[in-house]
């Protein structure tokens, strides 16, 4: 299947996603619109699968909608835990992650050796296009970045906002979701206070060596015997 029909078949899977995100969080597609800085028809176009956001777009409506970005990968991944959001220019968000995304291509590509005419032969987008997509001054529909990433061997996971308001927002989401499928006397037991300088001795051995865990070990057994 070329990328470009891959593309098609995604951004028609991401419409109804976006969709039942919309209405799970009881939004009308002006309030989710006006969110994000694009117009009702824009929207409207994504969850009819005519056309698809960008990942920075994508990011922002997860964190405006409060749920986990996943989401839009998995129907499993929503939370009833999530965290309460503050507030943010939202839309200038979405401008410099654009940018952001741009920069990581082009590495990726320059990384990849490849020119942007023969990224352009195998993905099907034009030159002009990924150069813009590059510059941060088009944005790149989420199907096509999964595409382009894909040919350049990456994994679209690397390009989610890592360090930002947001990003830390979706490591916090994560780790609800972490916590929620150990077992339940597991859950219990991490919940208790009391229980806190078992976690961090936990924590402490986690990061050692296997070397180091070796010597402790053998002090246990001297300890026991």
């Amino acid at each position: 299947m070329s990328i470009q029909a891959q593309v098609t078949i995604r951004s028609r899977k991401l419409g109804v996603l976006i969709r039942d995100a919309r209405l799970a969080a009881c939004k009308t597609i002006p309030e989710c619109a006006r969110t994000i800085g694009v117009t009702a028809g824009i929207f409207r176009a994504w969850e009819e699968g005519r056309r698809s956001p960008s990942l920075p777009e994508l990011e922002v409506l997860s964190y405006a909608l409060n749920l986990p970005l996943r989401r839009f990968w998995s129907k499993d991944a929503t939370s009833d835990d999530a965290l309460p959001t503050e507030n943010l220019n939202l839309p200038a968000f979405v401008g410099i992650r654009q940018r952001l995304i741009g920069a990581l291509i082009r590495q990726m590509r320059e990384k990849a050796s490849l020119s942007p005419s023969a990224l352009s032969g195998l993905t099907g987008i034009s030159t002009a296009r990924l150069k813009a997509y590059e510059l941060g001054i088009r944005p790149v529909s989420l199907p096509e970045l999964e595409g382009l990433t894909a040919v350049l061997g990456g994994q679209i996971e690397t390009l989610f906002d890592q360090t930002g308001t947001i990003g830390l927002w979706m490591v916090q989401q994560k780790a609800i979701q972490d916590f929620l499928q150990l077992p339940p006397e597991m859950q219990n037991f991490v919940s208790k206070p009391v229980n806190r300088p078992y976690l961090e001795l936990a924590k402490k051995l986690s990061g050692m060596s296997t070397d180091k865990l070796r010597s402790v070990a053998e002090d246990l057994l001297d300890i026991t015997f």
